[in-house]
């Protein structure tokens, strides 16, 4: 069965760099960014998870945890890890899931057999303090992924949680943000965006960016 948007993420018991874990307590009340790489030592993999690595004060003021997975052992991940903080000049905190049985990978839909029958391809699970599925992508293996547009993502849940808006195309942080059509009370309106809004057609007003709630 293929994961969608609002589907609770399955929870498991795994082996990782981090020691055996209970994934949603593991989790805990956090943001997740869970993702999955093909193979350890591999170059656009080691690209990546030194990314994630150097990014960790940018996931934790957004109290985000990460966590990787593929289906190589525990042994090969400590040792990769080391390529990658020689390589990557950093140091990996998060966990890395040694799914050698491929029970989490095809939980989550990992492997993609048209594309590789071993290995997980570049997924990533954007999961919210409810363990719901807020995002879902998936890279081909030659692609590096953008872990910046993860931060606009986990930045634009976070905001639009908070209040009745959506972020236009491109949206940046400080940017302005979109009122929802839905919302139609113009007291409710006034109260909440306390800075006016720019009517361009009555279902696209745009108002400066609220503070997060």
């Amino acid at each position: 069965m293929t994961l969608q948007l609002g589907d609770t993420a399955p929870n498991f018991q795994a082996t990782t760099t981090a020691g055996d874990i209970d994934f949603y307590e593991w989790a805990g009340d956090s943001w997740v960014i869970f993702f999955s790489h093909p193979a350890d030592y591999t170059p656009v993999c080691t690209t990546e998870l030194g990314t994630v690595a150097r990014y960790k004060e940018d996931f934790d003021k957004r109290g985000v945890k990460t966590i990787a997975i593929s289906v190589d052992g525990i042994e090969d991940h400590h040792g990769w890890v080391k390529d990658i903080e020689e390589t990557q000049d950093t140091t990996v905190e998060f966990p890395i899931v040694a799914d050698e049985d491929k029970s989490v990978a095809n939980a989550y839909g990992m492997i993609h057999p048209k594309a590789d029958t071993t290995a997980t391809v570049r997924s990533v699970f954007i999961i919210d303090p409810d363990k719901k599925i807020r995002l879902t992508l998936t890279y081909p293996a030659a692609t590096g992924r953008n872990f910046k547009e993860l931060l606009r993502v986990i930045d634009a849940l976070q905001l639009t949680d908070g209040h009745k808006v959506a972020t236009p195309a491109n949206w940046e942080q400080g940017d302005d943000v979109i009122i929802v059509p839905s919302l139609k009370d113009e007291d409710e309106i006034a109260r909440r965006f306390p800075k006016g809004y720019q009517e361009i057609k009555p279902y696209l007003r745009l108002t400066p960016q609220p503070d997060k709630a």
